[in-house]
């Protein structure tokens, strides 16, 4: 495409583009225009910077939120996906909020004075929506995330008291160098897709929001919604004869379906069931409840298969998408916030120092909530008018602090550190860095944190997130890795940080001061976690009284409890308990223990008639659980599929039963 000087300024465009929009009347008198950007970085959205599928449809619910809505409804057609849509009660846009959006790709008009004049920001303050929200987007190019997606979609939106609602289909197009011109200006323009636009006749008039209508789903796309690489490795397995190496590959628990070449839905037969679908929720389920039940299936996982459940374990793309939506958007807790909770019988709660060498200190919490207790400010991710429905489900956070499952660690109550900070950077320029910071933030130590995703940090920024929790801890480079498996951690940042935020919303500048101050605070508040765990389980331990056992039983013990300390670099803690049980009597097994059928394992031929035999298959059964043990002390067990696991503890118990010399 030749450049080409332009006579037309910028807002002389947009201001005939809208005057055309509101002259439209109807689906026969379209107005065509083109999608442009500034900046060529922006233009390059249309070619996808976003990792996943689910992250244009996070980008689509902050858009939402920063439009006041109550309510976001999610629409889609699992497991097929040829389509989804979008809807919420927002304020919807004007054909001048419209426009501006389609000729100033990441010029967004929040954050400035543009906002106001189209009614996306308030009055006497850029920052927040017309309603007070602190606003999520920043940038302008969240609505063009469902490049992801689609290249090819629709937006129908209205404002309260038009008589018309506006309707632009969209064709998004892959970026080239040579799609520029030169605008009076001198700016160079970036054309990133076609537009059709159009009026239509309103029969209510107070209605208000936008629908975002994806068609056309790609390919690419359409086959990660529908877990294709989950389903593919299955069906080539199950193609695999007998005498041929067959892999123990089983489909996650909880799946919504899936299609064939031709998208007809396939059914499985289970317990002389035919089923298209395994949910953790029934049809009829309330939202709210289908929602709690989602959440409660990854706990039950830990008593039932695994004591460290993993979502893509358990879930298919579609319920790990949901589960992550469900993290990033400001949202209410699925059993509630622990700043709102009195942890008085069931956790010990402790302040964080902000000083370089502080130490926690115990906070006398009882018969109150931690934010009264910690003189907590209100902070802005508390959010109770924000309602986002996904087909069957009302989205909560699913992280869950209270009645989890009882371990064999020497500290029975979970650990709760609350922190806050605020740096006003005096011996810095604003323009370097980036004005004030200010968070509250909890680091919840637990034995054992379920699901494994939610071991680590996750930053917040006015409640919204766009990343997921960060195991490394914002690359916390002590030797602390079994401690640092047993913490979760969120941040919830008042100010600050948004300016750190990459284009994605998806990760940080590491460079940027607010980044390096708060992975300063954080590595601070780790260290005082660790001190105090190691304390609290030292005195335990040292207060516990044993009864004397078996010299050589007590021997077999101690080498599988040193060498899960060593690895875990914690005295405080204990092994997974290894169980053998008759296999019609297995009971449900605790989150950090392993039970497995004892006819499988250890052989019962053996008349145990006299003491010695008896002792001996005592040593015996002792020396395998501790091996087993040592191994689940280097991760190694777990590797092993839990239908081989039994068959590997068979081969070992049967060398360490080989007869020796006499």
């Amino acid at each position: 495409m030749t450049n080409t000087h332009n006579t037309i300024t910028p807002a002389d465009e947009e201001r005939d583009l809208v005057d055309r929009i509101r002259a439209s009347h109807g689906a026969t008198d379209i107005i065509q225009t083109v999608l442009k950007t500034d900046e060529r970085v922006i233009a390059r959205v249309t070619d996808g910077i976003y990792r996943q599928p689910g992250s244009a449809l996070r980008e689509l619910i902050s858009n939402a939120y920063d439009a006041d809505a109550t309510r976001v409804v999610i629409k889609t057609d699992a497991p097929r996906f040829d389509r989804i849509t979008v809807e919420d009660d927002g304020h919807g846009m004007a054909p001048e909020a419209l426009a501006h959006l389609l000729l100033h790709i990441g010029g967004s008009a929040k954050r400035n004075e543009v906002g106001a004049s189209i009614g996306v920001t308030r009055p006497d303050d850029p920052s927040r929506s017309p309603g007070g929200r602190k606003l999520i987007g920043k940038i302008g190019i969240g609505l063009f995330s469902v490049s992801q997606l689609t290249h090819t979609f629709q937006v129908i939106t209205k404002v309260r008291g038009d008589d018309h609602r506006t309707v632009a289909t969209i064709a998004l197009r892959q970026y080239t160098d040579e799609d520029t011109s030169i605008a009076a200006d001198g700016s160079k323009k970036f054309e990133s897709g076609k537009v059709n636009i159009w009026r239509e006749k309103a029969t209510d008039t107070e209605t208000h929001g936008t629908t975002i209508v994806l068609l056309s789903i790609r390919l690419q796309a359409r086959d990660t919604l529908r877990s294709r690489e989950i389903w593919s490795a299955i069906e080539h397995n199950e193609l695999q004869t007998e005498g041929e190496e067959r892999q123990a590959i089983d489909p996650p628990p909880f799946h919504i379906g899936r299609v064939d070449e031709s998208g007809e839905l396939l059914k499985t037969t289970d317990k002389g069931q035919t089923k298209t679908s395994a949910l953790p929720w029934v049809k009829g389920d309330p939202p709210e409840i289908a929602f709690e039940k989602l959440a409660q299936s990854v706990w039950d996982q830990s008593a039932l298969k695994t004591p460290n459940p993993q979502l893509d374990r358990i879930f298919d793309y579609y319920l790990r998408m949901v589960w992550h939506l469900s993290l990033a958007v400001p949202l209410p807790y699925v059993n509630g916030h622990i700043f709102d909770m009195d942890v008085d019988g069931w956790a010990d709660a402790f302040r964080l120092s902000n000083g370089p060498k502080g130490s926690a200190e115990q906070l006398l919490a009882s018969g109150m909530p931690l934010r009264k207790a910690a003189n907590l400010l209100d902070p802005a991710e508390r959010v109770s008018d924000f309602d986002v429905f996904f087909d069957d489900l009302k989205l909560a956070r699913p992280i869950k602090f209270r009645e989890l499952p009882t371990t064999n660690n020497a500290l029975k109550k979970p650990l709760v550190f609350i922190g806050t900070c605020r740096e006003e950077f005096p011996k810095t320029p604003r323009a370097l860095s980036g004005g004030p910071l200010e968070f509250e933030a909890y680091l919840f130590w637990t034995p054992k944190v379920a699901p494994v995703e939610h071991q680590g940090v996750l930053i917040r920024i006015h409640g919204s997130s766009g990343t997921l929790f960060d195991p490394t801890f914002m690359r916390y480079q002590v030797s602390e890795q079994t401690r640092l498996r047993q913490i979760t951690c969120e941040i919830f940042v008042r100010e600050g940080l948004d300016s750190a935020l990459n284009i994605d919303r998806e990760s940080f500048n590491n460079a940027h001061p607010h980044s390096v101050f708060i992975t300063k605070w954080l590595h601070s508040a780790l260290r005082q976690v660790a001190s105090t765990q190691k304390r609290l389980a030292s005195d335990v331990r040292a207060g516990v009284r044993h009864e004397a056992q078996d010299a050589e039983l007590d021997r077999i013990e101690n080498v599988a409890a040193e060498a899960w300390q060593k690895e875990s670099d914690d005295v405080g803690s204990m092994p997974p308990s290894i169980e053998f049980s008759v296999s019609d009597q297995m009971p449900l097994r605790a989150q950090d223990s392993y039970v497995f059928d004892r006819a499988a394992i250890i052989s019962e031929t053996r008349t145990q008639t006299t003491a010695k035999i008896k002792g001996r298959n005592a040593i015996l059964e002792a020396k395998l659980k501790a091996i087993a043990q040592v191994l689940a002390s280097f991760g190694l067990l777990d590797v092993v599929h839990p239908r081989k696991q039994e068959r590997l503890l068979k081969a070992i118990y049967d060398i360490l039963d080989t007869p020796g010399e006499q």
